[in-house]
């Protein structure tokens, strides 16, 4: 079955004739991937958006809903069904579809399922759209782009993981909150694994463009402690456990990064972010997908930015990428 909903069939005729419009596919339609076709179609993010899940009743609701307050949002498209061909010729497509975590169970505790899923789902979508940017967002999502780029045989600029895009919007909040400044004045990055080996990017994080190491405190607030700095990182790594314990799922920071990541591509932004990609010799680690800050465009996950590491980051980020090779290995990767 097939849903659509035209935000103006007149102005989608006038708009395809004079130029290409951009579309997005979201694959799946549970809370991640509802509410990413929500945050992209509020933000404008796309021209078209596609839902795609093999729940036919489920993607007729969230079509329906979403449809009803397109007068609300920038002009758009939003399309919908249990049939891929609803992805043809998308120019990104967000795989959100996956094995929910449950409360206690960590993200490499998902690997096996989601694997199996992905090995079902990404054919039949490279048929439809060869020329896509594929994002992984199912988690674990380090194996899971890992083994996704071992399927399709797609180089790693074209298909690549949301990473700790979320991760490190969590720590720049913290951040924020302990220092007492404004959350966009805050540069620092998670790196690693998107889950319990990831590791925070000290030596490379800025307030304002003052080191984060040198910061001398204000408003009566000193700087970071290094137990301080510990108990943040802390806070960010366990942050999802929390959420999922009270509410079942994370979802709205994690459309927001997923519809930020979707802005770059189509908008050629050449945007930094830590999305999780492929590497070969970086500072020795090699033939591993992990979160590092990477130049994100039009060419999709483009290069990969050797930002200042310290010897304890350097250790942990190597100690996070053997963690993941591990778990890869264990599914023949």
């Amino acid at each position: 079955m097939y849903f659509e909903s035209l935000g103006s069939a007149s102005e989608a005729s006038a708009s395809s004739s004079t130029h290409k419009t951009s579309k997005v596919s979201i694959v799946g339609a549970g809370a991640v991937g509802s509410t990413m076709a929500y945050a992209a179609l509020m933000r404008g993010s796309a021209r078209t958006v596609a839902l795609y899940d093999i729940n036919a009743s489920k993607v007729q609701a969230e079509v329906l809903d979403l449809s009803h307050g397109i007068q609300f949002m920038p002009m758009a498209n939003v399309l919908g069904s249990d049939d891929v061909e609803v992805c043809r010729d998308s120019d990104v497509i967000m795989v959100t579809a996956g094995a929910k975590q449950k409360p206690g169970q960590s993200r490499i505790d998902l690997a096996e399922a989601t694997i199996n899923l992905v090995k079902t789902i990404l054919p039949p979508l490279l048929e439809v759209a060869p020329n896509a940017t594929y994002v992984m967002v199912t988690n674990p999502v380090d194996v899971v782009t890992y083994a996704a780029l071992k399927i399709t045989g797609l180089p790693r600029h074209q298909l690549f993981g949301s990473g700790t895009v979320l991760d490190s919007s969590r720590l720049r909040y913290v951040l924020a909150r302990e220092l007492g400044v404004a959350v966009q004045n805050v540069h620092a990055y998670m790196a690693g694994e998107h889950g319990d080996s990831e590791i925070p990017l000290w030596s490379s994080a800025t307030i304002g463009g003052v080191p984060l190491l040198d910061w001398p405190g204000i408003n009566g607030r000193g700087p970071l402690t290094e137990a301080q700095r510990e108990a943040i990182a802390n806070e960010v790594i366990t942050s999802a456990y929390s959420i999922i314990e009270g509410k079942g799922a994370t979802n709205y920071a994690v459309a927001l990064a997923g519809s930020r990541i979707i802005e770059a591509l189509l908008k050629d932004e050449n945007r930094v972010l830590p999305v999780s990609t492929l590497v070969d010799n970086y500072f020795s680690i090699t033939d591993v997908c992990l979160s590092i800050p990477t130049v994100v465009g039009g060419r999709g996950a483009a290069e990969q930015l050797r930002v200042p590491l310290s010897n304890a980051e350097y250790d942990g980020l190597k100690s996070s990428a053997q963690k993941l090779k591990e778990v890869a290995r264990q599914f023949g990767y």
